[in-house]
């Protein structure tokens, strides 16, 4: 697999608040650079609502060497305030570009769902619960949507290529059923469930069977026992604030299972590197809004609904990193192994031993 890759969340806007209060640019470069140095990554997708700091971290991960994956990711925004958000991100990627960056532009993630205009309803659950809780008209919905996303699209593409001159892709939803003619690179958000565990490896080797470089954008679990079967609705234990969208505690108690969180990481990636995919992108590193609450009532530790490979710490730093205000889960140290190439000698050896 040519692009080793993390998903690394500046923060995420919405009702006018980010996910990530705290933006460090210091503690950025540092996160960067053990994403580099100690996850063994040469690729990072830097995800978020906000240009500049989205910049800011595409900037550091440049000059550290990584290839850089400009990915902004709007939330809830009309299609016009989408176009406005990626003609400001391009011209901030083509100026890193022409310093000799490695950049790659991502126009938008899962946009249908995410945001207004493609399905009726003002947030993600109606537009959720109108595309999937009436059987009847599904298959037509889903079209409609699906031509109504290429055409947005097409004008996306113009948008960023005028500012833009690297490649450029975009983040899809399987069901999406996006036209890649005008894109460089086919993505997707291709997460594995218990139901489709079994067609799974052979999805992955269609998609790299159809020509084009193929990079998975979004791929994880939370570290719940169970959460990898569940797995693109892991995060749905939490409850959030109606006002502000703040998560604020667990919808009941889970059993911690950061080796099943590793395990759903080493075996997808195991798949892509045999696969053929060009390039994959753990989701992520850290979601700083869920923090690691291990005393008192169980339901408030949000880590375990987070997909971070680190656990956020309250008040203290960590161990392994002195200097970080998290503490690496077993995942952490799962991704770093495939990354390093233990996985590929692995299973080269395994092959080996079987045809043997």
């Amino acid at each position: 697999m040519r692009g080793k890759g993390m998903t690394y969340d500046t923060g995420f806007v919405r009702m006018g608040k980010t996910s990530r209060e705290s933006f460090d640019p210091d503690v950025v470069k540092r996160e960067l650079a053990i994403i580099r140095d100690d996850l063994h990554c040469n690729a990072v997708q830097v995800t978020g609502s906000d240009p500049e700091r989205l910049e800011l971290a595409a900037r550091c991960a440049a000059e550290l060497g990584l290839e850089v994956w400009f990915s902004p990711y709007p939330l809830d925004l009309t299609t016009k305030e989408i176009l406005s958000l990626f003609a400001d991100c391009a011209e901030r990627a083509e100026r890193l570009r022409r310093t000799g960056a490695e950049v790659v532009f991502v126009t938008g993630v899962e946009l249908s769902i995410m945001n207004r205009g493609f399905l009726p309803g003002d947030n993600l659950e109606e537009r959720l619960g109108l595309l999937f809780s009436q059987p009847d008209g599904r298959r037509e919905r889903l079209v409609e949507v699906s031509a109504r996303l290429n055409d947005f699209l097409s004008d996306a593409v113009a948008v960023v290529r005028e500012r833009f001159r690297g490649k450029v892709t975009y983040a899809c939803i399987p069901f999406e059923s996006v036209d890649w003619t005008s894109f460089d690179i086919v993505s997707f958000e291709l997460i594995r469930s218990a139901e489709v565990a079994d067609q799974y490896r052979e999805g992955v080797r269609n998609l790299v069977a159809q020509g084009k470089p193929v990079a998975i954008t979004g791929f994880g679990t939370a570290a719940w026992h169970g959460a990898g079967d569940v797995a693109p609705r892991s995060m749905e234990i939490v409850e959030y604030d109606e006002d502000t969208g703040d998560p604020v505690r667990l919808n009941g108690e889970y059993v911690r299972d950061e080796a099943g969180q590793a395990t759903y990481l080493n075996e997808l990636l195991e798949i892509f590197d045999t696969e053929g995919v060009d390039s994959a992108f753990v989701f992520l590193f850290a979601l700083y809004n869920f923090p690691h609450r291990p005393d008192g009532d169980p339901r408030d530790d949000l880590d375990l609904g987070s997909p971070g490979i680190v656990k956020i710490l309250e008040g203290r730093h960590g161990e392994t990193y002195p200097d970080m205000a998290w503490e690496p889960k077993a995942a952490f140290t799962a991704v770093a192994e495939c990354y390093r190439g233990d996985h590929v000698t692995q299973a080269r050896r395994a092959a080996g031993r079987q045809g043997g």
